[in-house]
């Protein structure tokens, strides 16, 4: 039997490399970090009055592909489903917050938005049991896998065409207590205010808590990791000048600019 803890949920921001709670839109500094806690205090302003900054410094970005069965075969037919999560990973140069901008390094490129959950890790985890996985996860928000799909096809792995800078748009904010046992959490995309992706982490075909264990046997999370979970189907081509918005679930809506470098 699954036995999973989670409390009720909370939003914290990062801006100006502090740490803040969320309440009705509103940002409240706070004392501590999400790892040991955190006390709110003032009032610093709304969420639109500040430069909120990635909600997390993760050690390692760690992302899964093709965990969407309808997003296995969309830009590949021959593609099978796979066995075991298909591992890859950004480098934290790539991370950048919300209202920040995405820059196309290549736009002669298709260069792709792919919505995900994102999980944030929060206790180090090393061979750690799909029970026990949610202990250890801290909180969950948005990401964009901002993927250039020539250099993807080109080079047969996906480092470069996946590790650019600013190719990784995470928050805006980090929500913890969330019940990841759930199959109801929304992941969607929306290119110019037009939905593109709208999915639930139901139709994924390795669950979040899944994706805990499994990493946690091939490598030592540690807290701060961040774990990209993988993307639904309808990814898109973004060019600059376009506005595209990532929403999961209670996170709220990561907003990207984009730009060419």
């Amino acid at each position: 039997m699954m036995i999973v803890r989670y409390v009720d949920e909370t939003k914290q921001a990062r801006f100006q490399a502090r740490y803040g709670v969320v309440e009705d839109g509103h940002v409240r500094a706070a004392s501590g970090d999400p790892f040991t806690g955190v006390e709110p205090g003032e009032t610093i302003g709304t969420m639109d009055d500040l430069t909120l900054l990635p909600p997390v410094q993760p050690g390692k970005i760690v992302c899964v592909g093709l965990n969407y069965a309808a997003h296995v075969t969309e830009n590949d037919a021959s593609r099978e489903i796979p066995a075991e999560p298909v591992l890859f990973m950004k480098p934290n140069s790539a991370l950048i917050g919300h209202g920040g901008t995405i820059e196309i390094a290549n736009p002669a490129n298709r260069t792709d938005f792919e919505a995900e959950l994102a999980l944030v890790i929060g206790k180090v985890a090393r061979d750690v049991s799909e029970e026990e996985a949610a202990d250890y996860v801290l909180g969950i928000t948005a990401a964009n896998d901002v993927s250039d799909r020539v250099l993807q096809k080109q080079d047969g792995q996906w480092v470069r065409a996946k590790g650019y800078d600013t190719y990784c748009p995470a928050g805006p904010v980090l929500v913890t207590g969330v019940d990841l046992t759930r199959g109801d959490i929304t992941v969607e995309s929306r290119l110019n205010g037009e939905v593109r992706q709208s999915q639930s982490t139901g139709s994924m075909l390795f669950s979040p808590l899944f994706l805990v264990s499994f990493i946690s046997r091939v490598m030592t999370l540690d807290p701060g990791d961040l774990i990209l979970t993988g993307t639904p189907e309808n990814v898109g081509p973004m060019t600059p000048g376009d506005m595209i918005e990532v929403e999961v679930g209670p996170v709220g809506i990561l907003r990207n600019l984009v730009a060419a470098r």
